[in-house]
């Protein structure tokens, strides 16, 4: 098509004559990203179900039934229990004072923030093993009172709060810093305090961003590994969870378990995916920011 014909059509037709794929650029391109989601996501989730279901049904629910397989079940779901309300308590305090406030260290704080993003979850979990454990900095102190860290529970938690710590966060603070601080300056105008303006004004005009973060947050709590695995110790029934769990299980050629535990983590990661994609189409603009006033 020429430009004089381009031109008479009109500017729209102009633009898309220029910058428009054919339509057979437009079916290379839609079968490369499909062949590409398909070979490197759908096929190996597919290969999970199909392992996990390859002697039956009996066999997949008996993996579950095995007490070191229900410990790592009960220890992923307590340490997420236990990471992600310290995170949302941390997400939204760090969200607030850095989207609301100018303070001297802003900068570095929010870089803070996006430390864990930067560092090798293995070597965050070494860090913690340096510092509590038995030859660490605290370890002396620790073993003399008789706590333990390394290789228990809290060292469990604190490798997976540091992980997730920046989902939250991070997903508030672009929402706050759209918002303004204009609503939360006229709440407290009228008399009300700074709990209460957190409460009426600011909490709902997050909420739903908030429930995305936790969700995403909550998501790489039950399925870390490399930080949780310096610092867990692999102590079947105690301290190994659901993805370590795997792990062993596979070494040990017991595929049809390994393959079990695998498919439960990913009908855990499909649900996610399901509410954050719900959250998207019901909730986006709020999300995002956009239309939230």
């Amino acid at each position: 098509m020429s430009d004089a014909v381009l031109l008479r059509a009109g500017p729209q037709a102009a633009i898309r004559g220029v910058t428009g794929e054919g339509r057979r650029t437009r079916a290379v391109l839609i079968a490369v990203a499909v062949a590409f989601l398909g070979l490197f996501l759908f096929m190996p989730l597919a290969v999970v179900f199909v392992e996990a279901l390859r002697r039956g049904a009996g066999a997949y629910f008996a993996a579950f039934a095995d007490p070191d397989a229900q410990a790592a079940i009960r220890l992923t779901l307590t340490v997420a229990a236990i990471a992600v309300p310290l995170n949302l308590v941390f997400g939204v305090a760090a969200a607030w004072a850095t989207a609301k406030f100018d303070f001297v260290g802003k900068s570095l704080l929010t870089t803070l923030i996006d430390l864990p993003f930067s560092v090798s979850p293995v070597v965050s979990g070494l860090v913690y093993v340096l510092v509590f454990g038995a030859n660490g900095l605290f370890g002396p102190w620790l073993r003399a009172h008789h706590v333990e860290i390394i290789f228990a529970l809290p060292g469990i938690v604190l490798a997976t709060v540091f992980v997730t710590f920046p989902f939250i966060a991070r997903e508030l603070i672009p929402l706050m810093q759209d918002q303004g601080s204009a609503e939360e300056e006229a709440a407290l105008t009228l008399g009300a305090g700074g709990f209460k303006t957190f409460l009426t004004v600011t909490l709902p005009n997050i909420k739903w961003g908030l429930l995305y973060g936790v969700l995403l947050c909550n998501a790489r709590a039950m399925g870390e590994f490399g930080a949780v695995s310096v610092v867990s110790g692999h102590i079947r029934g105690l301290t190994n969870t659901m993805p370590l769990e795997v792990e062993i299980l596979y070494n040990e050629y017991n595929l049809v378990a390994a393959f079990a535990l695998a498919s439960l983590l990913a009908c855990l990661a499909l649900v996610t995916l399901l509410l954050k994609s719900l959250l998207e189409w019901r909730y986006g603009h709020a999300i995002a920011g956009t239309g939230a006033h």
